[in-house]
């Protein structure tokens, strides 16, 4: 990023090397006045969007990283927004990422110009996967995309925009195809959306889809799926009761069997927050643990919980490292 905006670097320099609040506000009013004029010069036709034409993806992000940098100071941004749309409607990851992280930023789903951008969301978050493809460097990196949008849309949120989008990123969960970062990203998302809109998602419909995710080998997967499947069930917890021999047991191969990725592993713990989420969801069922709602193997799957919780208590490592206490 250092070779390609010089300018911006310069820019950060001048407001960090400020010396009075005073003399910051009045180098931001004239860059954003300068901003303002390269978006809207007056002499040139702009596009039908509203953005310049004329500016070359060098100036453009550059243009707009200097707003969301004066929007982090605390300074209100309030134009700008058809830059913005424009690198997110680019096909060069480069633009494309400065135009998500713009769109994070300075607008909201209740913006009109959000309107005119849900079809790209809708696209870059339901990009097929590559197979095995030779991609060049200009190409767009499918899963960092779909990462990008998945950002974006929990960040901005809105209900027409969650009305809009949240199928997509049920079916980009949902997808076996879809890598282990897009599902994470994916699962975190849908959590954001439901707090917005609690009755978003029927669990009953849901319930079978989760069990599927509850499956995966992956830790990371895991602990995303069970974020979300913990905020859903607190909004309503009957719907998930199903999942109980799931999550038990996941616990047994944590705990019983200790199985866990080395990256995972905590002063020789295997993923202890993920072992917190779970426990966590068996805490809203109190009598179902009890072998009464379980189903068939109900027995079993108490008879595992009874020891898994017993090896927690009694075998788990007491150390007076404070790095271990956190």
């Amino acid at each position: 990023m250092s070779g390609q905006a010089r300018g911006l670097n310069n820019f950060i320099s001048d407001l960090r090397n400020s010396k009075s609040q005073e003399e910051e506000s009045n180098r931001i009013e004239v860059e954003l006045a300068k901003i303002r004029k390269k978006f809207n010069p007056g002499d040139r036709k702009l596009a039908a969007d509203g953005s310049n034409p004329a500016l070359s993806s060098y100036q453009r992000k550059k243009y707009i990283w200097k707003l969301v940098y004066i929007h982090v100071l605390g300074y209100e941004v309030d134009f700008g927004h058809a830059e913005v749309l424009t690198l997110v409607r680019s096909k060069k990851y480069a633009e494309k990422t400065v135009g998500y992280v713009a769109l994070s930023l300075l607008l909201r789903g209740s913006d009109p110009v959000m309107g005119s951008i849900v079809d790209t969301i809708r696209a870059d978050l339901v990009t097929a996967p590559a197979q095995g493809k030779k991609k060049k460097k200009a190409d767009v990196k499918n899963d960092a995309v779909q990462c990008l949008a998945l950002c974006s849309l929990a960040n901005i949120s809105g209900l027409e925009l969650i009305q809009a989008m949240h199928l997509q990123v049920r079916q980009v969960l949902a997808t076996p195809e879809s890598s282990e970062q897009v599902k994470k990203k994916s699962a975190l998302c849908l959590l954001r959306l439901t707090r917005t809109s609690p009755n978003l998602i029927s669990g009953r419909e849901f319930a079978p889809h989760l069990a599927k995710l509850l499956q995966d080998q992956h830790l990371g997967v895991l602990t995303s799926v069970m974020s979300l499947l913990n905020g859903l069930a607190s909004q309503h917890v009957a719907d998930y009761e199903s999942l109980i021999p799931h999550v038990v047991h996941i616990l047994g191969v944590l705990v019983i069997k200790k199985q866990c990725a080395r990256e995972y592993l905590y002063y020789r713990t295997p993923s202890p927050w993920l072992q917190i989420k779970l426990l966590k969801f068996l805490q809203m069922y109190p009598n179902a643990v009890e072998g009464h709602d379980i189903g068939m193997d109900a027995s079993g799957y108490v008879s595992q919980l009874i020891n898994v919780v017993s090896k927690i208590l009694m075998e788990t490592d007491v150390s007076d490292s404070i790095n271990k206490s956190n």
